[in-house]
């Protein structure tokens, strides 16, 4: 089956949810860390996002059909280690390129084993002039080994969040 993005059916319904309140009956978390000050360290960082730099800086991104994040590029990411890794599809739901935000989110596509939508964002506060990495997601087992695995796949999503996290350009 294909849908409006051209390929096939995200594993999920909630599609763009992680652009305002989470779903129900899923697991939800929200990683954040202070990266620095200043618009130039924002439009660095969210260029580098773009450009799957979090993905790539963790050692997990397998290809994308676009060098950089644009709606409907399908991604993999490669998860595990030698012939034990999964190769888990993507698909990029949508762009943030606001004027205080900047990313993208990708959902799950039958195979991974996970189902449901990651953010990956910068967000800039004129306020004060921070800038933040942040992770979002809501997903739920698709496999029974993630089933299984419980509490130590959620375990395993928050640090590989904050590892994301970590890959992104700072200044003190």
């Amino acid at each position: 089956m294909e849908n409006a993005l051209d390929g096939p059916w995200f594993t999920y319904r909630e599609i763009g949810a992680t652009k305002g309140e989470l779903p129900d009956g899923y697991y939800h978390f929200r990683l954040q860390r202070h990266l620095g000050n200043g618009r130039d360290l924002f439009e660095r960082a969210g260029a580098e996002i773009l450009a799957y730099r979090m993905q790539k800086g963790v050692g997990i991104f397998d290809r994308a059909s676009t060098p950089t994040a644009e709606p409907g590029t399908l991604l993999t990411v490669r998860l595990g280690i030698g012939p034990l890794a999964i190769v888990a599809p993507c698909r990029v739901v949508y762009v943030l390129d606001d004027e205080n935000r900047r990313g993208f989110a990708y959902g799950t596509l039958p195979g991974h084993p996970e189902v449901g939508e990651e953010l990956f964002s910068v967000e800039y506060d004129p306020a004060d002039d921070s800038v933040h990495g942040v992770v979002t997601a809501f997903s739920t087992p698709a496999s029974w080994y993630t089933a299984v695995g419980g509490p130590l796949v959620r375990l395993l999503q928050r640090v590989i969040a904050g590892r994301y996290l970590a890959t992104l350009p700072t200044r003190a």
